[in-house]
């Protein structure tokens, strides 16, 4: 077993001032991470906790020993800051860096591999040496589709974090290219941000941090305020936002395997009212929220008596069929499919549910799985006359689909045909000029 004290002894290599070298840029100020610059950075900035960082880095052992090197494996490493990814001296030193900075550093064995080191490289109690390259380094992709980038300024404190439902305190700040347009403490529940002009972004967000902590949240407008903007701000239609928003304490909301049934219902129930305040005022997402709350609270509830699953049932049925009608005012045609399969599960002649479905599949395309539906709405009531009227309007569109295809078809194969007589008039031609060669030929 080799320790730094060990390598002193063999009389390897040794930096003459390694334990003076170098800022010391640990919190605590006991020189255990020395870092110097060997290459400034291009920018200002520095990256933040939980972001994105890509780095070059080449490990060494106080006698030169390369353990480690990105280098050689031609490809750089990546990991999120301050999350405890790495080692301890790179999250501290990392955060101190700039985009292409290259840095070399010193570290103590408790902030390296500690003393178990990292066999077979690394001996036990080893001070490491580092040189690291900051390449890049990006905000927190929260959903993974570029919708809400997330960077921590100030860390959180403890492990818990606001669930759906939660009662929050916050501070926010929000910016439109710049401009200020919202600033203030602001307290309230988690889904229900609608009400206190606060996008869903920062609902979402919120669900991802800790108390006391401090982001910067960038906005794509879907997570903004959409298409429709917000006049009380004056931001104008698919806007994207920046905010600053401080989670200052919260109040978990009681979670579902928390409750026993009567609280359940109890909670479907005021969920299903705020959907329904919502739906009317034309608020279709936010209505979506709260009928989505009512299927998390009772879908997957066993081991009910006959009173409590007929009240269940009738719950969850009025939450699909309520989803589905939403789903297709904001035109999520597959989405209110799905819905409409979730009711007829519970209730297979359930007219709305026929009647939605077939709505939209016939805006789907899917005209012959559209007419069926409105076939079945008919068998349940003979007299719905949206129904009738929805069957010719499918009627029509097969036909349309069937008449188009068949002048694809038609053309299809008059091109074939053209194509056919173009090439036996091409070997008529040459079977005409071969056959004048041998006329010439035994003219001769």
């Amino acid at each position: 077993m080799t320790t730094d004290q060990d390598l002193k002894i063999s009389g390897e290599a040794q930096p003459a001032a390694a334990a003076d070298e170098g800022e010391d840029i640990t919190p605590k100020k006991d020189r255990g991470v020395l870092k110097i610059i060997k290459r400034a950075g291009t920018e200002n900035e520095t990256p933040m906790i939980g972001d994105r960082v890509s780095i070059h880095h080449k490990g060494m052992l106080l006698n030169g020993k390369v353990f480690d090197s990105t280098h050689e494996r031609t490809e750089p490493f990546t990991f999120h800051l301050g999350r405890g990814q790495v080692i301890k001296s790179w999250d501290i030193a990392v955060a101190t860096m700039k985009k292409k900075e290259v840095c070399q550093l010193i570290c103590k064995p408790e902030y390296g591999y500690g003393t178990a080191g990292s066999p077979p490289e690394v001996p036990p109690n080893s001070t490491l040496k580092f040189e690291i390259e900051l390449l890049d380094f990006s905000g927190e992709d929260l959903y993974e589709d570029g919708g809400i980038i997330k960077r921590i300024k100030v860390k959180g404190e403890g492990y818990s974090y606001p669930n759906e439902g939660a009662t929050v305190e916050i501070y926010l700040e929000g910016r439109c290219n710049g401009q200020l347009f919202d600033r203030r403490d602001v307290k309230y529940v988690i889904g229900e941000g609608e009400d206190h002009n606060i996008p869903s972004g920062v609902d979402k967000a919120l669900e991802k941090m800790q108390k006391g902590e401090y982001c910067l949240l960038h906005l794509k407008s879907q997570y903004g305020f959409g298409d429709a903007g917000k006049h009380e701000f004056s931001i104008g239609p698919d806007m994207e936002l920046d905010y600053e928003v401080t989670l200052k304490s919260f109040e978990k909301a009681k979670e579902s395997w928390e409750m026993n049934t009567k609280e359940k219902v109890e909670q479907a129930a005021i969920a299903k009212e705020k959907g329904t305040a919502y739906f009317k005022a034309s608020k279709y997402k936010q209505a979506v929220v709260q009928y989505g709350k009512i299927v998390s609270l009772l879908e997957m509830e066993y081991g009910l008596s006959d009173e409590e699953r007929k009240i269940s049932q009738s719950f969850l049925l009025a939450a699909f069929l309520n989803l589905s009608m939403c789903f297709l005012k904001l035109k999520d045609y597959m989405k209110v499919v799905e819905c409409c399969d979730k009711a007829l599960e519970l209730d297979n002649t359930n007219e709305k549910g026929l009647y939605r479905r077939g709505e939209a599949r016939l805006f789907m395309n899917e005209f012959d799985l559209a007419n069926i539906d409105f076939h079945k709405v008919l068998e349940v009531n003979s007299e719905n006359k949206a129904a009738k009227s929805q069957i010719a309007v499918c009627r029509k569109k097969i036909k349309e689909h069937n008449e188009r295809e068949k002048r694809v078809y038609a053309n299809m194969f008059q091109k074939f045909a053209n194509q056919d007589a173009k090439g036996r008039k091409s070997q008529l031609c040459e079977k005409g000029r071969k056959s004048q060669l041998c006329e010439t030929s035994l003219s001769k």
